[in-house]
């Protein structure tokens, strides 16, 4: 590692030799992979980003020059070359350098991303900025095939392309490659792009434009006499001037192609063909397998594991999916590029004919479901709690005001750990249970999990399940399909003085946290609609009320349950615990609801503190 260790921040990049470019690229591949084999983390992409992160910023004057990573998964090389090597044992670590783009983590780092398809709009953003203050620099985004393909990459594209002024390059980091196998029918024209025929007639061109994608096309107008004609690709069609393809792996190639683009004025657009798992043969042969790694041996590779674990909620959903479709004809799953994600692999296998992988498209997933479901079929959506966000609008005008029959699966509700702030589920109970003729249920264990999916699948209107990342709590699941009654709670414990009111996974810590205080617990179940009468009744029988969820307090479950004692007109002490009003960043998930006092001895403790502040120590009773 002698070169790299030399390198503190881009600068001293800037000051090596070309011809030591190529080892010092060998030596951050094999730092990357022996660093993430220790801590977890995005392998396949990282790897295949090498060369084109040190050509970056070798012919960039960072962070003058604004560098946007798509995603953002791919960024580990340049945090290392930006001052951050030291810090990489601590990745995606509570207090840890963070696994994303972060602004508040280094100046480098000019945009905060995880989510798709948004580096164009902010690259645009900045680059216009810069025209308006006068300043002479570039902005540069960074964006893979899977988030070209969705409709933010495209809306960006359609503005940046008439202002040809600006300095603004778009480089499409090529590699066939995204969490599930990418589909529609952009990835089919880029995969023809890639064809042998296109290569040999791009090979030699120093600067090139596309030529015609579509060959067939081209021989028919050859046929009739009218020659062969190159028409201009998408790109240019945008306003882009179209650069390549180039071997994203080759520097003297990548170094030279981005000065002659650096001397350019308005937007460029760049094609670079990089491999997944670049320079490690395993993540090569299986980029999907080390696309996100928890810690293994990198001499051996990513081993199956062979002891007996807990069934996942992502497992759950996947089975009860498959007995759903073979239950009922009428039943189709989408999921918008979450494949394996949301646990929909069987699925496919099984029922190919109603599986749908809409690719990066979370609006459209919600909007194609809500036709499907016009004609009488019934569409599972299935979707991570944080990527509903970005389908609000779809969810309320085209599912909810029309009361359409769509069952939304989320995944991924509340925090989940090494992702951090953009992964997490924190909001889903506030934004769903303020909608029109929205069922919201949080399951509290795994066989729970299963009647809520069969509850929202057999309800006539839109309902959403929100389950947590990982394992419950080791429930037996029962194989029938069974339902339960909408909008009903129960009781799980009998105690005296205080009634916990927990929703979801909070149900298992707040049972432990009552056997501690000797206090009644009720698995509410359902956030909307809210049992009433079980609130009301536990409000008559208990002196204090807490409600407990793993989601924002503001405007979430507990705040539903002070709205219910406030409508019937109930005066009752109610202590709301949730999760705080700011970001939560990255961590081991029970670290995390430990530091925010959403485990079993930070519910009780936060109880006991509130009875003491209020003059009410005779309600504390301790059975420890």
């Amino acid at each position: 590692m002698n070169l790299l260790e030399k390198i503190n921040d881009p600068s001293d990049l800037r000051k090596l030799p070309r011809t030591q470019l190529t080892p010092l690229a060998h030596e951050l591949r094999q730092f990357l992979l022996e660093s993430v084999s220790k801590t977890g983390g995005h392998l396949s992409s990282n790897l295949g980003t090498v060369e084109l992160t040190i050509a970056l910023h070798y012919v960039y004057d960072t962070p003058r020059d604004r560098i946007v990573w798509d995603v953002g998964h791919q960024t580990y090389s340049h945090k290392i070359l930006t001052g951050r090597r030291g810090r990489m044992p601590t990745l995606r670590q509570l207090n840890g350098l963070s696994g994303f783009p972060k602004r508040d983590e280094s100046e480098y780092d000019t945009f905060g991303t995880a989510h798709s398809s948004t580096s164009i709009s902010a690259a645009l953003g900045m680059a216009t900025a810069a025209r308006i203050k006068g300043e002479d620099r570039h902005a540069i985004a960074v964006i893979g095939d899977g988030s070209m393909t969705a409709g933010m990459a495209f809306e960006a594209l359609n503005n940046a392309g008439v202002e040809d002024d600006v300095n603004l390059l778009v480089i499409l980091n090529d590699n066939d490659m995204s969490i599930s196998p990418p589909v529609g029918a952009l990835n089919r024209y880029l995969a023809r792009l890639l064809s042998g025929q296109f290569y040999a007639a791009a090979k030699n061109v120093g600067k090139s434009v596309l030529p015609a994608p579509v060959l067939d096309l081209a021989r028919k107008l050859e046929e009739h006499a009218k020659g062969m004609v190159v028409p201009a690709t998408m790109f240019e069609e945008f306003g882009f001037n179209y650069i390549g393809p180039i071997d994203g792996h080759d520097l003297d190639s990548l170094i030279p192609t981005l000065e002659n683009i650096k001397k350019l004025k308005g937007p460029q657009f760049l094609h670079v063909v990089t491999k997944k798992g670049q320079g490690y043969k395993l993540a090569e042969a299986e980029p999907i397998l080390y696309h996100g790694t928890g810690k293994f041996n990198h001499l051996e590779g990513i081993k199956p594991s062979t002891a007996p674990g807990k069934i996942t909620y992502t497992e759950v959903f996947g089975n009860w999916l498959c007995d759903m479709a073979a239950a009922d004809k009428r039943l189709v799953g989408i999921t918008p590029a979450m494949r394996e994600g949301s646990g929909m692999v069987r699925f496919h296998q099984e029922y190919p004919q109603r599986y749908f992988d809409v690719g990066i498209a979370e609006q459209h997933s919600v909007t194609f479901g809500a036709g499907i479901a016009t004609e009488g079929l019934k569409p599972v959506v299935a979707i991570y709690s944080t990527f509903l966000q970005r389908a609000y609008d779809q969810l309320i005008h085209d599912v909810a005001l029309q009361n359409l029959d769509v069952t939304f699966a989320l995944d991924r509700a509340g925090l989940v750990g090494a992702d951090g702030a953009t992964h997490a589920g924190n909001y889903d109970l506030a934004y769903l249970r303020c909608i029109p003729n929205m069922v919201v249920m949080a399951a509290s264990d795994e066989n729970e999990c299963r009647q809520m999916l069969t509850t929202a699948y057999h309800y006539p209107g839109p309902a959403a399940v929100r389950y947590p990342r990982g394992a419950g709590v080791g429930a037996q699941i029962a194989e029938a399909l069974s339902s339960i009654e909408i909008g009903k709670g129960e009781v799980r414990r009998t105690g005296k003085g205080v009634a916990l009111l927990a929703f979801g996974s909070m149900v298992a810590p707040s049972l432990k946290a009552g056997d501690e205080l000797d206090a009644t617990v009720a698995n509410m179940r359902f956030v909307k609609p809210l049992d009433v009468e079980l609130v009301k009744r536990l409000a008559q029988e208990h002196d204090f009320l807490v409600t407990v969820e793993e989601g924002c307090i503001m405007g979430g479950a507990g705040a539903a349950v002070m709205e219910a004692l406030a409508a019937a007109g109930i005066a009752k002490p109610v202590l709301n615990l949730g999760l705080p009003d700011n970001f939560i960043d990255q961590g081991d998930p029970q670290a995390l609801l430990a530091s925010v006092g959403l485990d079993a001895k930070g519910i009780a403790a936060s109880i006991r503190a509130r009875l003491v502040a209020q003059g009410e120590p005779r309600l504390v009773v301790s059975n420890g």
